[in-house]
């Protein structure tokens, strides 16, 4: 027969590691005890409680904030799913019966992805589950790492070129690397581009912490070339529209042409990679039932606006 004070400590474990997550994912006590509906000291009691049964120091206080250790890093990893899993599981008992009528969506992505990618997937969601509130959080890649590793977001979608320890990334759609030019511009005429005659042209890019400048960049000094910058402007909508005003030339991603444009289009795979775009998940990560129904639905929609080229990898 179990003994009493065991049983006890079981029950009162879900609480701990709740509360040692909220305040992980916050960096705050005082946030998880706002999250959790509990008073800060609760929630610092229910912590001490975890650190002294599995005898280990699980943060680091610095200031306002706390930080995990290494020990409490790996607790969090194995911790996390366990808790979502328990908090979500009617949810899930739910989906997995065929009855998916509520719940929340976090979805993290750049302004490409949001604007060329996601439209059809998600108004196919929501036309599907109309109780189901989704978020849509328009965020760099530094910003979308930082929601992911702060489950902040059940996932994002976009395109990644070094991929940390922490994340899964699964790309699925590929989009030509294509040079931009003003109708009757003398690139438009050449038989043959050359990265050095594209080199003698102002460039109008996005702003340099963004993985375009980084791409643009090295394939540039792969031929030994430099380029110069007319204009540095945000997002792929402002770029052709200043491209078609003739302030510059562009290398852009082929996901934000439509075809619509009144742009010339040479494709530039000889000189760049192809971009990859697909779903990015923190590891060990417990995906609510929408998001994994969410990207069960996406992925064929991925495969099948796919442009089928051959992924082109980076060089170091």
């Amino acid at each position: 027969m179990a003994n009493p004070s065991q049983i006890y400590y079981k029950q009162k474990r879900l609480q701990q590691l709740r509360a040692f997550c909220r305040a992980a994912q916050t960096g705050s006590i005082s946030e998880a005890a706002e999250l959790l509906f509990l008073s800060q000291p609760t929630v610092s009691l229910q912590i001490q409680a975890l650190e002294r049964e599995m005898n280990l120091t699980l943060f680091e206080r610095r200031g306002p904030k706390i930080k995990l250790t290494p020990q409490a890093q790996v607790l969090y990893q194995l911790a996390q799913p366990l808790v979502e899993g328990i908090d979500k599981l009617e949810e899930t008992f739910a989906a997995h019966t065929g009855k998916l009528e509520s719940g929340n969506l976090n979805i993290a992505a750049g302004e490409s992805t949001i604007l060329y990618i996601l439209p059809g997937p998600i108004q196919r969601f929501a036309s599907e589950y109309p109780g189901i509130s989704i978020q849509l959080h328009n965020v760099t890649g530094r910003d979308g790492m930082a929601m992911l590793r702060a489950d902040e977001a059940d996932f994002a979608v976009g395109s990644m070129i070094d991929v940390p320890d922490d994340i899964t990334y699964r790309p699925s759609l590929f989009y030509r690397p294509t040079l931009i030019a003003p109708l009757g511009h003398p690139l438009g005429d050449m038989t043959e581009l050359s990265l050095a005659e594209i080199a003698s042209y102002g460039l109008i890019l996005p702003p340099r912490h963004l993985a375009t400048w980084r791409i643009v960049e090295m394939g540039f000094a792969k031929h030994n070339l430099s380029f110069k910058v007319a204009l540095e402007a945000g997002g792929w909508e402002i770029i052709k529209k200043y491209v078609e005003l003739g302030m510059g030339i562009s290398i852009v991603t082929g996901v934000c042409l439509t075809g619509e444009e009144r742009l010339i289009q040479r494709p530039l795979d000889e000189f760049f990679p192809t971009r990859g775009y697909g779903v990015v998940v923190r590891k060990g990560k417990y995906l609510s039932p929408q998001a994994q129904r969410f990207i069960d639905m996406m992925d064929p929609e991925f495969f099948r606006l796919t442009e089928h080229l051959p992924p082109k990898r980076l060089e170091a």
